[in-house]
């Protein structure tokens, strides 16, 4: 067997919104990154100067070759097939990039002794329609979205892979994360498609009443959790969110406020099968990392807005 090196790391999906930002909290950190991304949602410019990027997709025998050549001691695994609507849509191919492109990874650092993953995985899908609000890591697991089922398979894997490989590996079940480089088109996040129109003098459209409500979380409190578990021994599973509910409707009005703004939202159809509430309890991470309260979304919503505008 290959030994691996425990200084390198492989960021999957490091080219995207996330994974670029956790790519560069490891560059500074002192670790040789590098990167594999197929670009089909990432960017070039996202890129860490230093770090080393390969164009390629999980599934190929050319990234589980990667993994070996450059003895890849920590996987940080972001990429993935991450839109629900096509995961309802079309299920085999959510699980053939989501499950088996995975596996094509896990494979590959069981063969070189790999001693951690890291895996973004979802808070907002993996309970489903919540029995208790904050959900922490031991609420019932429901998933409604194949895209969902997916995320859980994995983390059932992982946790096969460390019982029987011993494969170090901790879960971030991430709620709904924002923030400067989020892409504003295709499956994006609410935020980054309300400062896209606003800051473009557009109407927004708010679905259903707008009282729908999700946790959300700064990307800079992903990546210090993203950062606090690396090398952390073990099989773990941790929320990453705020545990505080927002509506859509303050959601607006907040962005509103921030870009100077005072254009009303229009609404319109409620979506089919929304989850109407999510929210998750990240005590457990807090505690056993030692984190800091997360960034108040105000302030969050400013540095997003502020980044924003700056690419106008």
């Amino acid at each position: 067997m290959t030994k691996s090196d425990p200084s390198t790391v492989l960021v999957t999906g490091g080219a995207g919104f996330i994974g670029s930002h956790v790519a560069d909290a490891l560059v500074a950190a002192g670790r040789r990154v590098l990167i594999v991304d197929d670009l089909s949602g990432g960017k070039r410019e996202n890129l860490p100067e230093v770090a080393e990027f390969h164009q390629l997709d999980i599934r190929s025998a050319e990234a589980a070759q990667l993994l070996e050549d450059e003895r890849v001691g920590v996987l940080v695994h972001h990429a993935a097939q991450m839109d629900v609507r096509r995961s309802t849509e079309d299920p085999v191919f959510d699980a053939d990039v989501n499950v088996l492109g995975t596996l094509n990874l896990l494979a590959a650092a069981t063969r070189i002794g790999t001693q951690q993953v890291i895996f973004a995985s979802t808070g907002g899908a993996i309970y489903g329609e919540q029995e208790t609000f904050p959900a922490a890591e031991d609420h019932p697991t429901r998933p409604l979205s194949p895209y969902g089922v997916s995320k859980l398979a994995v983390e059932r894997y992982l946790y096969y892979f460390h019982v029987e490989h011993g494969l170090d590996a901790t879960c971030l079940r991430y709620a709904n994360v924002y923030g400067q480089r989020q892409n504003p088109h295709g499956e994006a996040g609410v935020v980054a498609i309300f400062l896209n129109r606003l800051l473009a003098g557009e109407e927004c459209t708010v679905h259903g009443d707008g009282a729908q409500t999700r946790d959300y979380v700064h990307v800079s409190d992903v990546v210090r959790a993203n950062t606090a578990v690396l090398d952390l021994a073990g099989f773990h599973i941790f929320n990453v969110g705020t545990g505080i509910e927002t509506s859509v409707v303050e959601i607006h009005r907040e962005l509103a406020r921030a870009v100077g703004s005072e254009r009303e939202p229009h609404h319109g159809p409620a979506k089919p099968g929304e989850q109407r509430r999510s929210v998750i309890d990240s005590s457990k991470l807090v505690s056993t990392a030692g984190l800091t309260a997360p960034l108040a979304l105000q302030e969050g919503l400013k540095l997003t807005a502020d980044w924003f505008r700056s690419r106008c």
